[in-house]
């Protein structure tokens, strides 16, 4: 890693280099296949390393790696695999998720985007929203209706696109935190050849489903939380607050002691999912578990963080002023989209409610 590396401030460029660094080890994909550029290692060496990469902030992992790659070798072809695995264990590509639509965001199934067979190509009209990294992405995987006649979870096809290609436009959205990490995306005739059709015609609900399993899994979450906690644990012990010890509060200790147990939960969910992983075993519900556990509890621990560094936790990073360079703050306000992206809380819970203790639908 460079001296002083702060991923809240590298550029795409930076971090890019650092995966390949990392990539050229073949540790960036190590459980995937030696013909696709993996190892052929066991999925939990995999979970060991992004556990410990995430603790350290190391960008070692993208969708590309975690969400498209592992549904490309259950959905692709053979000529999918061979074309697009490669450059993703390289890190020579960046991919981003289209799935969210302006009106089409919990009711995912509810897309309008349409792609309309012409000959050898589709061509996509319409628009996606919430597309994170999308100003950065070479490639798209996206969900469009390829038959608005069909029953709402039909008449869906999972796609690849080139983001160069002509009719894709893409607008930024700032959060609250200041950042550029989401957009929107404008389709406008845009032609996608077929063999970029991953599954088959018309089921790509079921593809972007099962990959939404894979992108809520977050082995990462825990990892990154251990370490913020430890950060803002080591703020308590050498601070006061109101003339007290902090560490001697009884709501600061209450709060750190309570965010240690949530830590080690998500972190025992994290592992149940890589173990299953490793069987080749469905963990749907386990998966929902830990993306509605995982990223409440990183909500609660900036909250808690929040509460301890008072006023000075609204400063922003780069203020010499800032406890923690205010990775609080921005940490705090990043984190409100986390329990909305990929699915919603009150979804998981009713995938967790329905697949999991078989509740009916209401």
């Amino acid at each position: 890693m460079p001296e002083g590396f702060d991923p809240d401030e590298a550029d795409k460029d930076e971090i890019q280099g650092i995966r390949q660094k990392i990539a050229k080890k073949g540790w960036l994909t190590l459980p995937w296949p030696e013909e696709y550029g993996g190892m052929g290692a066991p999925h939990l060496k995999q979970m060991v390393f992004n556990e410990e990469t995430a603790y350290r902030r190391i960008p070692a992992n993208d969708n590309a790696i975690s969400m498209l790659g592992p549904i490309l070798m259950l959905e692709g072809t053979d000529e999918q695999k061979q074309k697009f695995l490669p450059p993703i264990a390289k890190a020579e590509v960046r991919w981003a998720q289209g799935y969210s639509e302006p009106q089409s965001g919990s009711d995912l199934a509810s897309l309008q985007t349409r792609a309309v067979e012409d000959g050898d190509d589709f061509v996509i009209n319409g628009t996606k929203i919430w597309t994170s990294g999308a100003h950065e992405a070479d490639w798209l995987f996206m969900l469009a209706r390829t038959d608005p006649d069909a029953p709402k979870h039909r008449g869906i096809s999972f796609l690849l696109v080139d983001m160069k290609a002509p009719g894709v436009e893409v607008r930024p959205i700032i959060d609250m935190a200041g950042r550029h990490n989401f957009n929107q995306l404008f389709f406008d005739n845009v032609r996608v050849p077929k063999q970029n059709l991953v599954g088959e015609y018309n089921r790509g609900w079921y593809v972007g489903a099962r990959l939404l399993d894979f992108e809520r899994s977050g082995f990462n979450r825990s990892a990154s939380a251990r370490r913020t906690l430890e950060e803002i644990t080591d703020f308590a012990k050498n601070n006061t607050l109101n003339g007290k010890a902090m560490s001697s509060i009884s709501r600061v200790k209450n709060n750190l002691a309570n965010m240690a147990i949530e830590v080690e939960v998500s972190r025992m969910i994290s592992y149940r999912i890589g173990y299953l992983q490793s069987k080749g075993e469905v963990f749907n519900k386990e998966a929902s578990m830990g993306k509605m556990f995982g990223t409440e509890m990183v909500q609660r621990i900036y909250s808690a963080g929040m509460d301890m560094l008072g006023l000075y936790g609204t400063l922003q990073q780069g203020s010499k002023y800032a406890p923690l360079n205010g990775r609080i703050q921005k940490g705090y306000l990043a984190s409100y989209s986390a329990t909305i992206a990929a699915g919603t809380s009150e979804i998981q819970r009713n995938v967790v409610a329905t697949r999991g203790l078989g509740l009916p639908r209401a």
